[in-house]
């Protein structure tokens, strides 16, 4: 007899369960999307899927839809089996997609998060009379810890039942299994609740089982805690061995050797030691924050992202004061306050010139808010506010002068910011210069930079120079630029090559028509745009009208086109609607995307959340050059950006004027 290991397991895994009671969903105006692949990895990605086929189906465009995507679909393991909720995502009418996706199949439980939030399905588990669940259920052991908390970041946990702290205490006994008792060991640690016998036994277990790479055990921290608290002198080991990940634990401890220890950290250049080093110094020696900061800035070199990172230590610690002193502020209060105190350093004598510099960026798109609420005050106190902001305002540009963004946080961050640089100021045009002839600078920050100079016209030898000796070991890696305002930067840099007629545009398409590596094979077409000509025009619209995968493909032919033409690419994008071939909301994306030529918008879907995608759509929808047909798709992408259906999620936030402008706007084309 030939047995098939596994099969009888992956048969009755939950997502064998999951997927079939999906597949048998639908009607009724709801449609339930295919399970994901790794194309839908985001919840924008969920929503063009869905465009793609209603588009197949003949479906109308309200209709109601389900999905999870890939991030989601990490819930699961490799067995198929739930390792956390997994989180269904919508479009359309909530109701309607509430009654599609009924209870939920056999044997688990489906909770609805609100017309704004997302469905969680997981299993239904058993409990015992104490509430606690059988300890080889693993669902019904996550689902517990759940409940009773293992964050040591959502504030104070609710004390522990006797029954609860002893089941936890049972999971820790000899012997321990470390991937396994990570959630136990946290439960317990806050409610200082380790035993030293069960820290050294989980101590030892975690040295010998995650030797040289000990955070990579979610366990780490109650067991550094543990040991920090029981004054116990393998602490700090273990912290010089995790590094600027034990920086926060080490701030709760506050100690001389810690002191040093963080000190060290952030003086080697990890920034994400200096709030808590600020902290630890604060506690052991200076009570006044301002001195502190002083103090802590003068040791740090004039790196930008260090500076961030003190600004931000000391505006929470100006804050909290504010809050210890006004119990009685809510939240927004305290928020309004932060941003007063943030616009207020900019300007502020008390602090070095690298702070200030940092609060003014920071404070660029908090000005707006502290101006609105000066207007809900009364007498003195909205003059002096006022005045705070027209300090700031008049200091803001030259403290900028010669600035820039951090090139290496989040690349959500810069798109955030993308707006800012519609058109470059010769001090901006110096600092993006500057950034790519620096050879510390990454690829981020070079796809960034040489995106902005390009397409305002600013790229020139000078920066292909600088970048050429690095193309071949450091641009020809894969870097993800789906959710980018910017291309791969080696696709620019070979697009600026062709423009310029150098001789490396020779080697840079060369590398491009090479097979391998596989990643390059969708982009090697939007090298078409420099130096366009007929043939790469062809070439490009036969696979853009194809079907294959678009990454750019039809944005770059239609900028290419009006390269060609000598006309503006809002004319060409227009004469597309309704041409066969043309899937209609890559074509919307790409008649917003384009409207301003010197800087187009790359991102591979309406950003809903960027001020760039709402004033692109805002100007396409008011163009007079442009026909009705083509205005109703600017005013349709504009009437569904969060700037007016959910403004709390736009970033940077916007004043309230700012959405009362745009809600009267939309109001008057209605």
């Amino acid at each position: 007899m030939v047995v098939l290991v596994g099969l009888t397991a992956q048969h009755h895994s939950d997502l064998t369960r999951i997927t079939a009671w999906w597949r048998g969903l639908g009607g009724d105006g709801f449609v339930a999307l295919p399970p994901p692949t790794r194309s839908r990895y985001t919840q924008s990605d969920g929503h063009e899927d869905a465009a793609e086929l209603f588009a197949a189906r003949g479906i109308a465009e309200g209709a109601s839809f389900a999905y999870w995507h890939w991030q989601s679909h990490a819930a699961f393991d490799r067995s198929g089996a739930l390792t956390g909720p997994l989180y269904l995502h919508w479009g359309g009418d909530h109701a309607t997609v509430a009654a599609g996706l009924g209870e939920g199949p056999p044997g688990y439980r489906l909770v609805s998060g609100g017309p704004q939030g997302a469905f969680q399905l997981d299993r239904v588990t058993e409990r015992d009379a104490d509430g606690l669940p059988d300890p080889r259920d693993e669902a019904g052991v996550r689902q517990f810890l759940d409940r009773i908390g293992t964050s040591r970041h959502h504030g104070s946990p609710a004390p522990l039942t006797g029954p609860e702290e002893r089941w936890l205490h049972d999971r820790l006994a000899s012997p321990v299994e470390v991937p396994r008792v990570a959630g136990f060991a946290a439960a317990l640690e806050l409610r200082k609740a380790l035993t030293p016998d069960e820290t050294s036994r989980l101590l030892a277990a975690w040295q010998e089982e995650y030797a040289g790479r000990l955070s990579a055990w979610p366990g780490w921290w109650p067991v550094l805690n543990a040991l920090l608290r029981q004054e116990r002198e393998e602490a700090w080991d273990m912290a010089a061995a995790l590094g600027p990940a034990a920086a926060e634990i080490l701030a709760e401890h506050p100690s001389p050797q810690a002191l040093a220890t963080l000190r060290a950290m952030a003086l080697a250049g990890h920034d994400s030691a200096v709030p808590a080093w600020f902290h630890t110094y604060r506690t052991l020696h200076e009570p006044d924050p301002y001195q502190t900061a002083r103090t802590l800035s003068d040791q740090l070199t004039d790196r930008e992202p260090a500076q961030a990172a003190l600004l931000t230590a000391l505006r929470t610690a100006v804050t909290q004061d504010w809050r210890t002193a006004h119990p009685e502020a809510d939240r927004s209060a305290a928020q309004a306050f932060s941003a007063l105190t943030t616009v207020r350093f900019a300007t502020d004598d008390r602090l070095p010139h690298p702070l200030r510099v940092a609060a003014a960026r920071t404070a660029y798109d908090q000005v707006g808010h502290v101006r609105e609420e000066a207007a809900r005050l009364t007498g003195t106190g909205e003059a002096e506010v006022l005045a705070a902001a027209d300090r700031y305002e008049t200091a803001r540009d030259g403290l900028l002068a010669g600035t820039g963004p951090d090139l290496t946080g989040r690349e959500g961050g810069l798109c955030d910011i993308w707006h800012r640089y519609r058109t470059l100021s010769p001090a901006d045009i110096r600092w993006l210069r500057d950034r790519l002839a620096d050879p510390a600078t990454g690829v981020q920050g070079i796809a960034f930079c040489l995106e902005l100079l390009h397409t305002h016209g600013e790229a020139g030898e000078t920066e292909l120079l600088a970048l050429l000796p690095r193309w071949k070991k450091e641009l020809t890696k894969q870097y993800r630029t789906t959710y980018t305002e910017w291309r791969h930067p080696l696709v620019t840099l070979t697009c600026l090559a062709q423009d310029l007629a150098h001789p490396a545009a020779d080697d840079l398409l060369a590398w491009w028509t090479k097979p391998k590596p596989l990643w390059k094979a969708p982009l090697r077409l939007l090298t078409h745009l420099g130096a366009p000509d007929e043939t790469r025009a062809a070439e490009l619209w036969e696979f853009t009208v194809s079907g294959g995968h678009d990454t750019g493909h039809l944005m770059t032919w239609v900028l290419l086109r009006a390269r060609l033409d000598g006309t503006h690419p809002l004319h060409v994008a227009e004469r597309l609607i309704g041409k066969p071939g043309i899937r209609e909301y890559v074509l919307h994306r790409v008649l917003i995307g384009v409207a301003d030529p010197a800087q187009p918008l790359w991102h591979y879907a309406l950003d809903p959340r960027s001020h760039s995608w709402w004033q692109r759509a805002r100007e396409v929808a008011d163009d007079p050059r442009l026909s009705a047909g083509a205005r109703a798709i600017g005013l349709k992408a504009a009437s569904e950006h969060h700037v007016l259906r959910h403004p709390d999620q736009v970033r940077p936030p916007l004043t309230e004027g700012e959405v009362n402008e745009a809600r009267a706007w939309l109001d008057a084309r209605a």
